[in-house]
């Protein structure tokens, strides 16, 4: 589950993190996560696509302002293009998405931010930490994703859940979400 980054930044940062050197920037599209990668059975996902859909009616589009960099090191190795506006937005659908039948704990608390820069050499990190310094976009949120992880190891959206009008898409398998 995740908050598909608009176009035109979605494409531009997914090219930005391929020049740091990251292989699975082409896998991954670009995106803000509310729930990480998270295996589930075909007869989970009726409850789970309801409980999203039930999620999504009752929201509204918020704003979210992207704003320089970030990383979890030495933690986690990751480099990030921070949310400096939309924060309580992100946070406030993470926990209804973990209110319901994806409920589980996670292994880190809830940051929102999109991922640039992911198990690199220590100076491609430091590359991306500089070099998005100054970043900055500004968009409308007006839904979230479910995502199926592919045998060919590529994150594909499956199914789109609007805001204030349920969900739009077509019917999901058994997927990783």
């Amino acid at each position: 589950m995740a908050i598909p980054i608009p176009e035109p930044y979605g494409t531009g940062l997914q090219r930005r993190r391929e020049s740091f050197g990251d292989e699975l920037a082409s896998a991954i599209p670009t995106h803000i996560t509310l729930l990480p990668p998270t295996e589930v059975g075909e007869g989970d996902l009726d409850p789970i696509e309801g409980h999203l859909q039930m999620i999504a009616a009752a929201e509204h589009p918020f704003r979210i302002l992207l704003r320089g960099t970030g990383t979890f090191r030495p933690v986690s190795p990751v480099v990030f293009v921070a949310v400096a506006d939309g924060i309580a937005g992100c946070e406030r659908i993470q926990r209804q998405v973990l209110a319901g039948p994806l409920a589980r704990e996670l292994d880190f608390p809830y940051h929102p931010h999109v991922t640039v820069a992911h198990h690199l050499p220590e100076e491609a990190m430091d590359r991306a930490f500089k070099e998005l310094a100054g970043y900055e976009a500004d968009f409308e949120v007006r839904g979230f994703s479910l995502y199926e992880h592919g045998d060919d190891g590529v994150w594909r959206p499956r199914r789109h859940f609007a805001f204030g009008r349920g969900a739009d898409g077509g019917p999901v398998r058994n997927v990783i979400i």
